[in-house]
């Protein structure tokens, strides 16, 4: 059974690789964003996705954990 999962797991992960790649090779149009009036450089739009994407993937934890950790502290104040 352990054996079978780690086949499946393989096998999804290979999976998650094959459809980045897929992404990557399809979407290799340089971009150049604007925001705020600053202008960020010719980049493909894979990558501008990808950066985004690991971005949030590091803010989404971080804000979760500050309001996790402020939902308790004012929890205490209550008792």
């Amino acid at each position: 059974m352990r054996n079978l999962k780690r086949v499946l797991l393989g096998m999804v992960v290979l999976l998650l690789i094959l459809a980045v790649l897929a992404f990557v090779l399809e979407n290799q149009q340089s971009v150049s964003l604007l925001f705020l009036g600053w202008s960020g450089p010719q980049l493909p739009v894979s990558l501008v996705l990808v950066i985004a994407l690991l971005f949030g993937m590091l803010i989404g934890p971080i804000l979760g954990w500050f309001l996790g950790r402020a939902s308790r502290s004012s929890r205490k104040r209550l008792v």
